[in-house]
């Protein structure tokens, strides 16, 4: 029996036991935002999407000859598998029943109504990829529009009498029905033949498949297979590809284009080749190294997955411009796979550093491992123009910093909720990458001490959901403007700033200058003690409408109640889908910044790895104080620095650095206290780096806070400094 007539069967059957009122087939589909069968697409980077047909240069219009030639040329699944693998991607997807391409299918059929070859294609790319530890999808179309591009008039590359006489009533392939009937069978005969597949890749949708239930026969009879959707955000499928788009300021930032919020796995979908089709036309087009690794990166930033277009001629070979590309960025991948691989994109759902817009013209995204958050990568794909890189640290604290590549120490210091680089006197052209070590959160408020309300919310999302701690929630604002979210901390506590994690909500088209996304733009806040009496708001402002964590910075103040009016969003008037929504998927008040001054703690005590370090934070040594201790850097110059160190009154004090130095050297330092110099101190000799001792002098201070810092004068480095005193 036809698969297609099964399908009006199963309808039937369900329609019979509902009026039953008994079990009945898979129901209507619905979203699945987490599900084992998607584990191997959450865990990839990227797929390597071939479009490779029967018009394909030199195109052909016989499917045998076409099959022939592509024998004759030496295809072979494992070449693509081993170019895949140069590109670093998971899984690729194969367009041959493409709507443009033929529709050849690259499997044996017995259905008739397109070309099918003898050959199995698809068969030998499954067993391939399986061996490669990848997976293979197919692309399926629902369009019959191109049923005669290329061909002579009167010819077709779908031949409606023998699907016809092999359906046994009559179907007109080239309509949306008839065709949506065809492909319908090809889903069972190819589900029936390789169980080793990994899913389908499909373009748009058909009315035909939906009468049919075809997704939920799908998922009853694969549940391993994955479904993907080509810019249609359709329930039941597993990840949505975000065709390609231009226009983006940097060109790199392919997610700025993208429109479907984490998180839904989320696939950007672009070509390599800078001009031509989605297919090989017969020319050997350049590949834009820079634009290309910039949208790898930047797509692993964002929790996206690169599913990159390659242009396959006939023999199944790459010209020799992608062919360059692959080989470069097999060996650039390797340098940096560990702060990608294994990544969530950091500032997001996930936690991190904050992504997007730096100092001095920078830009780049933020990476934060799936098994340690406190381990974290900054990827500058664009330099800052001088060497100093400047972003906010989102509450971490920052014990170490080095380049990735080389585990060179970088030097960088800490406040006002910023983590600086410094000292950064070399740049790679494409990703300079920085392995950020961290200590946890600081002075971030968890999320069950708050109790939230809004003005207005959306069913089924309160606003509890805007600071829960959970990425599967989120708040929305029921398209109300102007809207206020209220966070009620329990009782008075000192607030210092707001983060806000907000969904990615724009247009699925090539969108216009003004048609940003549905961020907050015009924002007010306010501060209680009652939850009544809010006074004048205690800042206000434009909101950036960039992706990422975004910070609203308050004058220092204890409070019981904070208030967070949005009085407009960046979604355009002309974008009616988007046009005054906000959902924000977290947010949380900070109490303080990382490096902030704090009153000291008994006997004025004055932690190393709180002030500024030029070298690292390191905790390898034991009988250390605190959080760690300083290691410089082992040159001539590398310093240690205090600041807001505590004096009563102004005149001499006893300053004591408890310190380490397993050399069997001195290692003598100059010391400045207010910038101004205040002689030398001996750092002798303590047997091992695992026993401290103490270095004293006595200085002059001033009354209030002072700055204190030691600069070694050997080309050893100061020895590894714990913590600093100050003593009358």
């Amino acid at each position: 029996m036809r698969r297609s007539w099964v399908g009006r069967l199963v309808a039937y059957g369900a329609a019979m036991l509902v009026a039953a009122g008994l079990a009945a087939v898979p129901s209507t589909a619905h979203a699945e935002l987490e599900n084992p069968r998607q584990d191997f697409l959450r865990a990839s980077q990227a797929g390597l999407f071939l479009h490779w047909g029967e018009r394909t240069a030199p195109a052909h219009t016989d499917c045998a000859a076409w099959e022939n030639d592509v024998t004759k040329g030496s295809w072979s699944a494992d070449y693509w598998v081993n170019e895949a693998k140069k590109l670093h991607t998971q899984y690729i997807v194969l367009a041959t029943f493409h709507s443009r391409l033929g529709y050849a299918r690259p499997w044996p059929s017995a259905i008739p109504g397109s070309c099918h070859t003898k050959r199995d294609f698809l068969g030998e790319l499954i067993a391939a990829t399986k061996k490669a530890g990848m997976k293979t999808i197919l692309y399926m179309t629902n369009d019959p529009q191109w049923h005669n591009e290329g061909l002579p008039s009167g010819k077709d590359w779908l031949d409606s009498k023998a699907f016809s006489s092999y359906a046994g009533h009559t179907v007109d392939l080239t309509s949306a029905n008839g065709f949506g009937e065809f492909s319908y069978d090809n889903f069972f005969e190819v589900m029936d033949r390789y169980p080793d597949l990994g899913g389908f890749w499909i373009d748009n949708d058909s009315q035909y498949w939906l009468d049919h239930n075809l997704y939920e026969q799908i998922r009853a009879k694969r549940p391993n297979y994955t479904l993907s959707n080509n810019n249609e955000d359709t329930p039941i499928m597993d990840m949505v590809s975000n065709e390609q788009k231009t226009g983006m300021t940097p060109s790199y930032d392919y997610p700025q284009a993208v429109w479907t919020a984490a998180p839904r796995l989320v696939e950007a979908d672009y070509k390599l080749p800078d001009s031509g089709s989605w297919w090989y036309t017969g020319t050997d087009s350049t590949v834009d190294t820079r634009l290309n690794v910039g949208r790898y990166i930047a797509n692993s930033g964002s929790s996206i997955k690169s599913l990159m277009d390659e242009t396959a001629m006939v023999n199944g070979k790459f010209p020799s411009h992608q062919l360059d590309y692959n080989n470069f960025l097999n060996g650039y991948l390797d340098q940096i796979w560990g702060s990608i691989n294994g990544t969530e994109g950091g500032g997001y759902l996930y936690g991190g550093l904050q992504p997007g817009f730096w100092n001095d013209g920078a830009q780049g995204v933020t990476t934060i491992s799936k098994t340690d958050p406190n381990l974290q990568f900054v990827h500058a794909i664009t330099k800052p123009s001088g060497s100093t890189l400047k972003l906010r640290d989102n509450g971490y604290r920052v014990t170490k910093v080095t380049n990735f590549r080389t585990g060179a120490a970088v030097g960088f210091t800490q406040g006002n909720g910023y983590l600086t680089l410094t000292g950064i006197s070399s740049w790679d052209p494409y990703d300079t990458v920085f392995q950020v070590n961290t200590n946890g959160r600081t002075g971030v408020y968890p999320a069950a001490t708050y109790t939230m309300s809004a003005t207005a919310s959306a069913s089924g999302h309160a606003a509890s959901a805007a600071a829960d701690g959970d990425y599967l929630t989120y708040w929305d604002n029921k398209k109300t403007l102007p809207v206020s979210l209220t966070y009620d901390l329990g009782s008075a506590k000192r607030v210092q700033y707001l983060g806000i994690n907000q969904r990615e909500d724009s247009v699925s088209y090539a969108r216009s200058s003004t048609e940003q996304s549905a961020r907050v733009k015009g924002y007010k806040v306010f501060v209680s003690t009652n939850g009544t009496d809010w006074g004048n708001p205690v800042t206000s402002g434009t909101m950036p409408s960039h992706r990422g964590v975004q910070f609203i910075d308050l004058p220092a103040s204890t409070s019981r109640y904070v208030k967070l009016e949005i009085d407009s969003t960046w979604a355009a008037s002309s974008d009616s889908t988007h046009y005054k929504l906000l959902r924000i998927d977290d947010s949380w008040i900070g109490s303080d910044y990382v490096g902030a001054t704090t009153p000291p703690p008994a006997g004025n005590r004055y932690e190393a790895e709180s002030g500024t370090c030029q070298g690292t934070v390191d905790a390898n040594h034991a009988g250390y104080s605190g959080a760690g201790f300083c290691n410089t850097t082992n040159t001539t110059g590398s310093y240690a620095e205090w600041t807001g160190v505590q004096a009563d009154t102004t005149g001499n004090a006893t300053l004591k650095f408890h310190y380490a130095n397993g050399t069997t050297t001195n290692r003598p330092a100059a010391l400045t206290v207010n910038g101004v110099a205040a002689g030398s101190l001996s750092f002798p000799p303590t047997t091992n780096w695992d026993t401290w001792a103490d270095a004293t002098v006595t200085v002059p201070v001033t009354s209030g806070a002072n700055t204190v810092r030691l600069t070694s004068t050997d080309a050893g480095g100061t020895a590894n400094l714990d913590y600093l005193e100050l003593t009358r």
